[in-house]
């Protein structure tokens, strides 16, 4: 399965996408029954680029694209990429401008010459001799500004389809073939229709070209963030070899290879620190803006910016695998990617073209047989300005817009968005459920106390059994224990056995002594797995001594994890997990979005129930096992919520996958990544109410875009073709509607840009 990215240098309107998605699609369609390649194409309008997936090369991904009129090229380095779109974009931006001046320069003077009383009609021969001269001075205008607009048709026609281009040229054409055939042949016309339109097709270039080159300077910013995240790969780094140090490409680099990292020098490359200490400056990845301290075994990222320390460091990812690149292409699929509500707009466009050359034909047909005189003029006036203003540029780029600049957004924020659908599911949430360990809380408990219950054993001793017992746990809890007995020097053992119990804890065997350490169902079943007898089994009863300890520890947001050696309870340790110093507003800003806000967490009820006071929770479901927090979830939506899942997205994977929307929380891991709908780099819990407040003002903007498009053309086709004119007595000017087509596309792309400031509440 490969995925190939093409540029698509000449693509301009939605019918540009509709025809080369439909291409590949017809590829499918054309396969033999039982064979399919299960071919994609996802088309990004605003960059120019085609993602192609599926069994194919790029040999062939190119031939598809060509065989339905448009050249392409493969884009192998994002980065050269991106520098080729923004040369090209430049070059277009000032070629645009100069045909708007050419196009402008004459088409103004000489309307102006009509609005001052100055004769358009030819009815006598030095009429005719000036107005051809003007006529051919307009041809070669046009063939200088709308050059580009003609071959664009000429590959349309050539593919057998209709593009905004074939629009343009036809409507602009017309006018000049009109109006070159009243200068040739005068006689031919009754004497009220002998009107000339040469100042109509080169203003209609220029002002189309000028809302060209505004439009891109517009789509210049759209992308923004996508190149801020281009320009955060370093080129080069220095490698440390046996013979010294030398400054190397990345290109040239392998994992293992030891870097040299220079105060104020950006990390090259994915790796794992050697030697030295430093600050590093990640916040471009994650948002976090307090440089994160880093040390011997620390894992450091490319792209971030180190202070003023020096570190050897050794490659643990190529430039392709780093997590920037990962990063970056993520990003770029997801603006990409479309959402439900642009499905619509393909549909529209792929047959929009051709329904509107027929409307124009027949709109000119109705006013040549039953129009008022000059009926021939009128005809004219109304093909060429229905052809002129049905553009569907706008339509087009309502959508993939305001993804693009939505996910570039995201991405300064730290956040990364899967697909634009999930933005659109996104803004739909109506409850939010929040793990605990890691969402709302830090996520590196400590311990806080140990009560010892029997005199049997130290405390010292216990803690060396029970840490070396929970080195094989990856649970929270287990490392704080872990952390405990480092700091005071103790030495772990190996185990004669562990039992890892989800959910509930875990049990083993040291040195002799039968241990289960856990939650207090745990203490219920410890004769689990045969390490503690059954008769040893520590009862409710014999718990309920301690309940005044346990409860008071539990007030506190405190988890007390229960010690039985040898079916003996003889400790209770205090794990606390700190609270996100952002929490407590992060909920309240939720909730001022009118969002319900659930925490979901194994924990014991008092535990929970104390952060959730903390920090503003009302509805809190506790001891909840993995399993059962998908069940959940699944209830929620059940009673008619839309559900966002905040998890770690690794252990809360099946809830993550059953909510509408998965959010993995400030991991940034491959898996969650991979996987979750949105991923959060950043460990700041406001962030979540800045993204659903992101995708709610995506999809407000979205449906701007679109009732604005919509409206556009559907109140300017009919005012095109004269629906108007029985109350006005005036013709929609075909200068007009061009005019009125490049200002659309402009105003699409600059509310779309809107959203690069949005504030978010």
């Amino acid at each position: 399965m490969a995925n190939i990215n093409l540029y698509v240098p000449k693509m301009s309107c939605a019918s540009c996408v509709a025809k080369i998605e439909s291409a590949f699609d017809k590829v499918n369609k054309d396969l033999p029954d039982g064979e399919s390649h299960s071919l994609s194409a996802r088309v990004n309008l605003a960059d120019k680029l085609v993602l192609v997936s599926g069994e194919i090369t790029a040999k062939q991904a190119i031939a598809i694209v060509s065989s339905v009129g448009y050249d392409s090229e493969l884009v192998i380095d994002a980065q050269t990429a991106a520098a080729q779109k923004n040369d090209d974009e430049r070059k277009e931006y000032r070629l645009r401008l100069i045909q708007a001046a050419i196009g402008l320069g004459l088409g103004v003077p000489l309307m102006v010459w009509g609005l001052l009383g100055g004769e358009m009609m030819v009815n006598n021969a030095t009429q005719q001799f000036a107005w051809g001269i003007v006529g051919i001075i307009t041809l070669l205008v046009m063939v200088l500004t709308g050059r580009h607009f003609f071959q664009g048709m000429w590959r349309a026609i050539k593919a057998k389809s209709a593009n905004m281009d074939t629009l343009i040229a036809l409507g602009t054409s017309a006018a000049w073939s009109y109006s070159m055939m009243v200068v040739m042949e005068p006689q031919w016309f009754p004497a009220d229709t002998r009107h000339v339109y040469f100042e109509a097709s080169v203003m209609i270039l220029g002002l189309i070209n000028l809302g060209h080159a505004l439009e891109l300077r517009a789509r210049g910013k759209t992308s923004e963030a996508v190149q801020r995240l281009l320009g955060l790969q370093a080129t080069t780094a220095i490698r440390v070899s046996d013979t010294g140090d030398e400054e190397v490409e990345i290109n040239q680099l392998n994992i293992g290879d030891r870097l040299r990292l220079r105060p104020g020098d950006r990390v090259a490359l994915d790796g794992e620190v050697l030697s030295g200490e430093t600050f590093i400056n990640e916040s471009m990845l994650t948002g976090e803006p307090v440089p994160v301290h880093k040390a011997q075994a620390d894992s450091i990222s490319a792209g971030t910016v180190n202070g003023n320390g020096s570190l050897i460091y050794r490659v643990t990812a190529v430039a392709e695998d780093t997590k920037l690149s990962k990063i970056i292409e993520l990003v770029q699929q997801a603006q990409i990617s479309k959402m439900p509500i642009g499905r619509l707009t393909d549909k529209i466009s792929a047959y929009f073209v051709p329904v509107v050359v027929i409307i124009a034909i027949a709109s000119s047909l109705i006013w040549y047989l039953l129009g008022p005189q000059p009926a021939l003029s009128h005809a004219l006036v109304v093909l060429t300005s229905v052809l002129i203003i049905a553009c569907p540029c706008a339509l087009g780029l309502a959508t993939p817009m305001s993804i693009m600049v939505s996910v570039g957004r995201a991405a300064q924020m730290g956040v990364l968005v899967r697909n634009g659908e999930a933005l659109q599911t996104a803004s739909k949430i109506t409850t939010v459920v929040l793990d605990k360990t890691g969402t709302v809380t830090q996520g590196s408990p400590e311990v806080t106390e140990i009560l010892m219950l029997d005199n049997s054993i130290s405390q010292l001793d216990l803690l060396e059994d029970v840490a070396s017992l929970e080195q094989h746990s990856e649970h929270p809890l287990a490392s704080a224990i872990i952390t405990k007995a480092k700091l005071q020097s103790i030495t772990l053992k190996e185990p004669d056995s562990f039992t890892n119990v989800q959910g509930k804890g875990i049990t083993g065997v040291i040195a002799g002594r039968h241990y289960a350490v856990g939650n207090m169902s745990l203490m219920q079943q410890a004769g689990l797995g045969g390490e503690i007898e059954a008769d040893a089994n520590v009862s409710v009863d014999d718990l309920s001594g301690y309940q005044q300890q346990v409860s008071e520890l539990a007030s506190k947001g405190q988890t007390p994890v229960f010690v039985a050696k040898d079916g003996v309870l003889v400790a209770i340790v205090s794990i606390a997990d700190p609270i996100k110093a952002d929490a407590a507003q992060a909920v309240q800003a939720m909730k001022s979005q009118g969002l319900k806000v659930v925490l979901l967490t194994g924990d014991n009820p008092l535990t929970a129930q104390a952060v959730a006071e903390k920090v503003g929770i009302e509805s809190v479901f506790a001891q909840v096992l993995p399993e059962q927090k998908q069940q959940k979830v699944l209830e929620l939506q059940q009673a008619g919520e839309v559900v966002a899942m905040v998890g770690d997205g690794i252990n809360d994977a099946p809830a993550l996958m059953s909510a509408d929307v998965g959010i993995a929380m400030g991991s940034g891991t491959e898996v969650a990544i991979e996987s979750a709908d949105f991923t959060l780099l950043s460990s700041r819990l406001m962030v979540i109410s800045d993204t659903l407040a992101l995708a709610r003002a995506s999809m407000t903007n979205i449906k701007q875009n679109l009732f604005g498009a919509f409206i556009y053309n559907c109140l300017g086709i009919p005012v095109a073709a004269g629906v108007l004119f029985p109350f006005t007595g005036v013709l929609l000017s075909p200068v007009v509607a061009g005019a009125a087509m490049a200002l659309s596309s402009l105003t699409v792309v600059t509310n779309a840009n809107r959203l690069r400031s949005v504030k978010l509440k």
